[in-house]
């Protein structure tokens, strides 16, 4: 039986399979919300962390980031426009302030890079400064036949550590620079020729001239300590012999040891301090003895104090073994290797009364203050005492106290209107070859020739100690009581050929590692002579002879 639909029955037909359809639609969109996971509500970013838009370019992205995007977290089921709108609002914490810079300003902010170990090394710079400083090395045995003086070494460590104040712009230690403000050089002639009325000892360039230097001959001087003496080690070179020291404007006075003794005739000089002043006390016993024949000088030796004479004109010309100016556990002589750095609060009489009488006192004490990574102990009482009181301080903090001691014992003892005092700024030392174009990982080492670019200054000369040193002089000076810094540290900051590098006695047996790399055990602090101390006794000399 065949159905007829009417019109009516048509219209009914297609208004039930429309409902159908919807009702279909609808229990479609239930089942999927039910198997939909509930939608968080983003959490609002606070005022002071703008949520990161991560929606940027790739060159955005590089600039402005230096941290990895993390991954997102699981999202199961949910759209990609529901994802990212999930990546726009969630409130990463706030970038570094420092990070969002372009890589012209980094690279004008850091303008020390970080420096690669030498490769031939398995240990850090601290732990290779802790070695060279702190291991209790025996005296050199009694079979070697080494007098006292060649004894007395203050080993040296030949790839310091870099300090913590290293990563400063050049910009920076410039400032430093600047702000050391030292007294004016000795008067002495200006150059006419070279058309500048005024004169800086301190101000100059190194010329080769080997006509007049060296000053004396090494092999000659009988006073000779064997940790500077270079030639006699094998050094081939002798460029570093000849170079002469021009400051702009004027000349050097040439040093004349007759004419200093004669000055001196009666009189006792003393270098004070480390072994560093040891260094220039063997210059001025080579520059003044090389004029006496051997019947008029004499040399003796007693503990800490070593003594030069000159027979005929009665001059005396000292040293004295104080690194840290007080008493310290670094007194003795010949064995002074200890991991710790310790003084005795206000004790110098120990040491001052060996000064006492003293018409020139030359000090110097930097190198024992410049040990990093550890803090100097300050005793309260005696070495001997069973039970000690210590106190920690920073390197720079126990330096202004030694000074602060060493400033009331001048006050109270030294007639500046008679005697002369100085004090000898920063020895500079050339561990870091990378600072003139050289590789990282190399020092002084075959070194021959003088840096040539002016205001040169390395990294490694502290100047905040330098700074110290200057106040405690102010200080004085407002008392009454005159000392001269000796101003030698820039002219030695170019004199990278100076050093005794692997050309000196090694007190202690090479291990086959260091024969392998002579960097790892190259004396980079100490100077050869002849050479840059002898110039440090010119300046001295001028000022000596111009008073």
């Amino acid at each position: 039986m065949t159905t007829y639909y009417g019109p009516l029955g048509l219209r009914n037909f297609f208004s039930s399979l429309i409902t159908l359809f919807l009702t279909i639609f609808a229990i479609s969109l239930f089942l999927n919300k039910a198997h939909l996971p509930q939608e968080e509500t983003p959490s609002t970013p606070s005022p002071s962390s703008p949520p990161i838009v991560l929606n940027v370019s790739k060159v955005e992205r590089q600039e402005g980031r230096t941290t990895p995007i993390l991954p997102q977290p699981a999202a199961p089921n949910i759209s990609k426009v529901r994802r990212q709108e999930e990546r726009i609002t969630i409130p990463y914490p706030p970038p570094p302030v420092t990070l969002n810079v372009s890589k012209v300003e980094r690279q004008e902010e850091r303008t020390t890079p970080i420096l690669p170990r030498p490769a031939a090394l398995n240990i850090s710079d601290v732990e290779r400064q802790e070695e060279r400083i702190t291991i209790p090395y025996p005296p050199p045995p009694v079979t070697l036949n080494v007098s006292k003086v060649e004894r007395q070494e203050e080993r040296t460590t030949p790839i310091l550590p870099r300090p913590a104040a290293l990563n400063i712009s050049k910009v920076e230690r410039q400032e430093e620079r600047i702000a050391i403000h030292y007294p004016p050089p000795p008067p002495v002639a200006s150059n006419a020729s070279k058309g500048d009325d005024k004169c800086d000892l301190f101000s100059g360039r190194w010329v080769y001239d080997n006509s007049t230097h060296p000053l004396y001959s090494g092999f000659n001087c009988s006073f000779m300590h064997e940790e500077i003496a270079c030639d006699k080690f094998g050094r081939k070179d002798r460029l570093y012999q000849k170079w002469r020291w021009q400051p702009h404007g004027c000349d050097i006075p040439r040093f004349d040891a007759t004419k200093l003794l004669e000055r001196l005739r009666g009189k006792r000089m003393v270098f004070v301090g480390d072994s560093l002043n040891r260094n220039q006390w063997v210059s001025m016993v080579c520059l003044v003895g090389s004029s006496l024949p051997p019947e008029h000088k004499a040399m003796k030796f007693n503990g800490s104090l070593l003594s030069f004479k000159s027979k005929e004109f009665n001059v005396t010309i000292d040293f004295y073994w104080s690194p840290m100016l007080l008493e310290s556990n670094g007194d003795d002589p010949i064995i002074h290797r200890s991991p710790d750095r310790i003084i005795r609060a206000h004790s110098i009489e120990k040491h001052a009364k060996h000064w006492t009488n003293a018409d020139i006192i030359i000090f110097n004490s930097y190198l024992w203050w410049k040990k990093p990574g550890i803090k100097l102990k300050i005793l309260y009482g005696s070495f001997e005492d069973e039970d000690k009181t210590f106190e920690e301080v920073e390197m720079g903090s126990g330096l202004e106290i030694a000074l602060r001691t060493w400033s009331e014992w001048l006050e109270s003892h030294v007639d500046t209107n008679k005697a002369q005092i100085f004090f000898v700024s920063v020895s500079p030392t050339h561990v870091w070859a990378d600072e003139w174009g050289m590789p990282s990982d190399q020092n002084c080492y075959t070194e021959t020739e003088p840096i040539t670019k002016e205001g040169y200054a390395s990294r490694g000369t502290d100047y905040s100690l330098m700074r110290t040193v200057e106040a405690a002089v102010e200080g004085l000076r407002y008392k009454g009581v005159h000392v001269q810094i000796l101003n030698i540290t820039q002219l030695s900051e170019y004199r990278k050929d100076g050093h005794p590098s692997i050309y000196r006695r090694q007190y202690v047996p090479l291990t086959e590692d260091q024969l392998a790399d002579p960097r790892s055990y190259s004396d980079c602090t100490h100077w050869c002579l002849p050479g840059v101390p002898d110039t440090w006794n010119e300046l001295l000399y001028a000022y000596i002879m111009s008073r």
